[in-house]
């Protein structure tokens, strides 16, 4: 019995100290908390070093975060969103429910960076993937005019797929509806977010899937499997600069700012391309892993600015609806 009555002491004293650690709950996509994402690691790694416990909570994909922000509003249990990007940003801003933090660092990305609220941690340029050994399309025009089945995401739920509408939208401009008519009957299937979609085309449900020009170093790195490519397409290929920030309603202001900040370090960036396989924001120290030195770069790079982006969403959203009803 007294063993028993220590033994139920000790286990108190844990669960006091604990429950006595700050909570820190960051918003994500589910990708990034799987056991094969970013989010064990990144636990890990923050967990040694800000005597706290850190949450992950996954939500769908990328877009859908901001809608349940929204509906949240500031009785979210969120303290960070991570996942977002430049398409998402000036609607994010409209909510007021986000912060300025105090990320000061040089980013390793292809553009300019001067946000003071929205924080990058990794980027990539969207792309076709297919099996190496296909001929692929290189250009929506030929895509659209092929027998090639394609598998891409839902904009409205997935930062891929909203990616996919300002692709066309940048590279067609008033062209972009005569566009997807002919993609129209191309498309096998609509997802709401990246994994499905990219599990769909690896057992074989399409040709082609959305995804990224660094997919297919996670065959090459992790599997040993050279048979999957990603196109670069004539027009350009759209950027994508995935980003995170604090909200301001946050109970935990201080933490999250550590959080953010701890998001640009070597820590948590040499994490990011061998799990979320993008580009890293910041580069670590002992730069890319071997593998990224092979992936296709594309010869042009699209990207709206968050304001333009804000702008041309609806319509190129309501061109999309249209033709994918016909």
């Amino acid at each position: 019995m007294k063993h028993l009555l220590i033994a139920a002491g000790i286990l108190s004293a844990t669960s006091a100290i604990a429950a006595d650690k700050p909570q820190l709950t960051v918003y994500t996509y589910d990708s990034f908390v799987s056991d094969w994402g970013p989010g064990p690691q990144v636990k890990e790694a923050f967990e040694a070093v800000c005597e706290c416990e850190l949450n992950l909570v996954g939500v769908e994909d990328g877009a859908a975060l901001l809608s349940r922000i929204r509906l949240e509003g500031e009785n979210s249990d969120a303290d960070v969103v991570l996942g977002l990007d430049t398409n998402l940003i000036t609607a994010a801003k409209e909510t007021g429910l986000f912060a300025p933090n105090s990320v000061s660092t040089d980013f390793a990305l292809p553009i300019e960076w001067s946000d003071d609220t929205f924080t990058p941690y990794d980027w990539g340029y969207f792309a076709f993937v297919h099996n190496a050994d296909a001929t692929a399309p290189t250009n929506f025009r030929d895509l659209a005019d092929s027998d090639t089945k394609i598998i891409i995401q839902d904009p409205r739920s997935s930062t891929p797929g909203l990616g996919l509408l300002m692709w066309v939208k940048a590279a067609y401009g008033d062209e972009a509806p005569k566009i997807w008519a002919g993609l129209a009957d191309n498309i096998v299937t609509v997802t709401k977010g990246w994994s499905e979609a990219y599990g769909l085309f690896l057992e074989g449900e399409s040709e082609m899937v959305l995804s990224y020009t660094t997919s297919p170093a996670y065959h090459l790195i992790a599997e040993e499997d050279a048979s999957k490519a990603a196109a670069a397409f004539d027009e350009g290929n759209y950027l994508q600069v995935e980003v995170a920030a604090k909200l301001a309603a946050t109970d935990q202001p201080e933490l999250a700012d550590q959080f953010l900040n701890f998001m640009v370090t070597d820590a948590f960036q040499q994490i990011i391309p061998t799990t979320n396989w993008m580009y890293p924001a910041v580069t670590p120290a002992d730069g890319l892993p071997e593998g990224f030195d092979t992936l296709t770069v594309p010869a042009k790079s699209l990207l709206f600015s968050p304001d333009e982006a804000a702008a041309v969403r609806d319509e190129a959203l309501a061109e999309w609806q249209n033709a994918l009803s016909q």
